[in-house]
């Protein structure tokens, strides 16, 4: 529903709309989530004379109601990333649209802190945005680069200056002294213009596979280096497309066509400071989970792309990944205590590790929650800046921030070194924690959301541009709010009004699907590849005896096994499963269960959360009596034995269940699916894209127990009966993961954006000098006396 007609709607339907929130009045609720609307909604609908199409849509865009009798406030999404609000008061069957402060005001009292008159401290940087290019339609949303692509045409077409900029940046291009590209000889843009022409000239009077080297001469004479391509061929290229820039390109393709060919990213720094970052043995550890194998894949394809592109480009480099992370002393067995570690498979990418120290400076030893490391980002990022110079002899032509902490810690080495930024969220704790923003103060001494969500927005808002595994991440869907979305609007009642926080029609925004890293997660049917010197250890580990590692045995080993592997917490949702297949007889009469989470014996953790999960999940074994039936195994596995544990259950015709409450984008449900693994997975978040129901797995309802037990119970109850029906969603699993979730297409789209990005953020640095300082001052004025009050408050760690 578009926003301009919600008035002229409310108009017909103003007589059922009113008599409908009477009802919403009895609920004697003073916040009404949409749920619950919806709820409401399919209660009152019989009631009317006929039904109403338009009605139906307005209850539908109805995200939460404050009750303040006689008046209700309404929060209307009337299209993704598009909210109106809306006063109705019952007494006078009046209502007004309202400005998002007043509704925020409201919301505020919810709680008894609403501030005292209109002088408050209010979060808007849509101000400095309005002139910058906004992607026109919800539809493209997350595919910013194109829009960016267009506007970049603009500017070549209609200002000769602007091609002046093109040239500056494709002269400023060295490393270490090198010079490439072009050279200060050629003064202005139609000395290049007279220049391109010449070399392309020259160029088609030599063969195609003639080397750079044996020309190399002449295309200095005319004032271009090294960088255009190896070989003739190439160059011609590369040079092809700037003459087209120089012509007034008609195409946004051919802007990034020839961005995408200029050397600009040698060193590239990725930072993910939380948790336990190393190669093995930390998976299941607090905090270290999907987005450890993330980085550590994504490293490795990112290197080898970069490999390609210098031998491509005709220059003789040696590109160089650094993983950032934090160094901790009290390893707990991995290889977190070394400073450095290089990384299996690469040529040169390490991790370089980095300590956290108190206010006299000594090293911090020990584990520390992501929720309670926020008094030591900043020092870390200062100290980490002196150590990534030296280990990488400069500074990095890119900063790939993971996580929230991450990207705060990215932004404060981004904006020293001035280098161009990407930020990748990976999950975004809003989007899990219901209403944690509003009752925020209610949370703080475990999580500290405030800190947290203050932090994501200042790591959204300084980023250049912002990766996206899926588009549900970003805007949701038509009846789900996006997690980037989420920051659009929100209140922390005593502390700060978001008005305007993110915008998700940003062109920031882009979409790139992680993928399986295929030398691990390959099909089951690939025998010859297969690991089965490893099945003896395997089949100790799922029909062994309890141990202090392990609880239960499987007494019919034989049935087909239901298999989930992730953290113990909440959200992870594994004692969930438990709770399906204990209280399901024909679930457990079909199969066994196999849970690979966190400890069994929870004096091993240090997690609140988890040691929580491990109660629960050990009286649900109790109470159901599953120790014949489930085994839980309290460990962390090398990767190259996960994937052979998936082909394993595989070859036993079993299943992969992910249950999680939400998951921003499901990496263990793609690394599933390649090996071929039938996969039931949460609808809330990215499974819900990766997966189409029905034909490469399904979707399951983490919050209706009944309806996902009778999805996977249904299914296994076919394969029984009808074993093709098994094959057919494993065969389409397979081929869904490499259609679509791959690593050489992620790091081939990562190098385009970043090199697009960081000549966008070339040519407009003056444009953007005003949001930066906007940003600092947030940093300054929220940010640090929020992580002073930590440090001082009953909440220290």
């Amino acid at each position: 529903m578009q926003r301009q007609a919600i008035p002229a709607t409310i108009e017909q339907v103003k007589g059922n709309l009113f008599l409908f929130f009477r009802r919403i009045l009895e609920m004697e609720k003073p916040l009404v989530l949409c749920t619950e609307v919806q709820k409401a909604y399919t209660e009152f609908a019989p009631c009317l004379e006929q039904p109403c199409a338009k009605m139906e849509v307005l209850i539908g865009s109805i995200q939460e109601v404050i009750v303040y009798a006689p008046q209700l406030y309404c929060a209307l999404r009337v299209d993704i990333g598009k909210w109106l609000y809306v006063a109705f008061d019952l007494d006078s069957l009046q209502y007004t649209v309202v400005r998002k402060s007043v509704f925020l005001s409201f919301k505020e009292q919810l709680v008894g802190r609403a501030a005292r008159g209109e002088w408050r401290l209010r979060l808007d940087v849509e101000p400095f945005n309005q002139d910058f290019p906004k992607v026109q339609d919800a539809r493209d949303i997350g595919n910013g680069i194109e829009y960016l692509n267009r506007h970049l045409i603009d500017f070549f077409a209609d200002r000769e200056s602007e091609l002046e900029h093109l040239l500056e940046f494709l002269t400023l291009h060295r490393y270490n002294g090198m010079p490439l590209m072009v050279s200060p000889r050629i003064k202005d843009v139609a000395a290049l213009r007279q220049s391109v022409e010449q070399a392309l000239e020259k160029l088609r009077q030599w063969e195609p596979q003639t080397l750079y080297d044996d020309i190399a001469h002449e295309l200095q004479a005319l004032g271009f280096e090294r960088g255009w391509g190896r070989s003739v061929e190439r160059i011609r290229t590369t040079m092809g497309l700037l003459q087209d820039i120089l012509r007034k390109p008609d195409s946004p393709a051919t802007i990034e066509h020839f961005l995408s060919q200029v050397p600009m990213i040698f060193r590239v720094l990725i930072v993910s400071p939380h948790g336990f970052f190393g190669q093995s043995k930390v998976l299941g550890y607090p905090d270290t989970g999907g987005q450890v194998v993330y980085i550590l894949d994504q490293v490795r394809a990112l290197e080898a792309r970069m490999r390609a592109n210098v031998h491509e480009q005709g220059i003789d480099i040696e590109p160089e990944i650094v993983v950032l992370t934090r160094l901790i002393p009290e390893a707990q067995g991995t290889t977190c205590d070394q400073r450095e570690e290089q990384i299996w498979g690469t040529h040169n990418a390490r991790i370089l590790r980095v300590p956290f120290r108190d206010d006299h400076g000594e090293v911090i030893p020990h584990w520390i929650s992501r929720f309670h490391i926020w008094p030591h980002l900043e020092r870390f990022a200062f100290d980490a800046i002196t150590e990534i110079r030296g280990a990488m002899g400069g500074r990095p032509d890119l900063i790939i921030g993971n996580y929230s902490d991450g990207n705060l810690v990215a932004t404060l080495i981004s904006q020293t070194l001035k280098v161009t930024q990407c930020t990748i969220a990976h999950a975004l704790e809003k989007s899990k924690y219901l209403y944690s923003d509003l009752y925020w103060e209610d949370n703080e001494e475990d999580y500290h959301f405030s800190i947290q969500y203050t932090a994501d927005l200042i790591g959204m808002n300084s980023a250049d541009f912002i990766i996206s595994s899926t588009y549900q991440e970003i805007a949701g869907s038509p009846t789900g709010i996006g997690q980037y979305e989420s920051y659009k609007t929100f209140t922390l009642p005593g502390l700060y009004q978001v008005v305007n926080g993110i915008d998700v029609y940003d062109t920031k925004f882009n979409i790139i699907s992680p993928g399986a890293n295929e030398e691990v997660f390959f099909p089951y049917t690939r025998s010859e590849r297969r690991l089965h010197a490893l099945h003896p250890e395997i089949e100790a580990l799922i029909c062994g005896e309890p141990d202090s590692v392990s609880r239960g045995r499987l007494l019919d080993p034989a049935k087909p096994i239901i298999f989930s592997i992730a953290r113990l917490d909440r959200v992870k949702n594994l004692t969930g499963l438990a709770r399906w297949f204990a209280a399901s007889d024909e679930m457990r009469q079909h199969a066994n269960l196999v849970l690979i989470a966190g400890h069994v014996d929870k004096a091993n953790s240090r997690d609140e959360e988890e040691r929580a999960q491990i109660d629960i999940m050990h009286g649900i074994f109790d109470q159901y009596a599953l120790d014949g039936s489930a085994r839980w195994l309290g460990i962390q596995l090398e990767k190259q034995m996960t994937g052979e544990l998936y082909r394993y259950i595989a070859d036993g015709r079993g299943i992969f269940v992910q249950p999680a409450l939400f998951e921003a984008f499901g990496l263990t449900v793609i690394e599933a699916m390649a090996t071929g693994l039938p996969v039931f997975a949460t609808t809330f978040g990215g499974p819900l894209e990766i997966i189409r129901h029905g034909e490469s797995g399904f979707h399951i309802d983490p919050t209706d127990d009944e309806a996902s037990t009778a999805v996977i119970v249904d299914f296994l109850r076919e394969s029984a009966r009808n074993p093709a029906s098994w094959d057919a969603i494993s065969r389409s699993a397979i081929a869904r993961v490499e259609e679509k979730y791959n690593w050489p297409h992620y790091v081939e789209r990562l190098m385009t954006l970043a090199k697009v990005y960081g000549f966008w953020k070339h040519m407009t640095k003056k444009d953007r000098e005003e949001i930066r300082r906007y940003i600092e001052m947030f940093y300054g004025l929220m940010y640090r006396p929020l992580v002073q009050r930590f440090m001082t408050g009953p909440g220290q760690q």
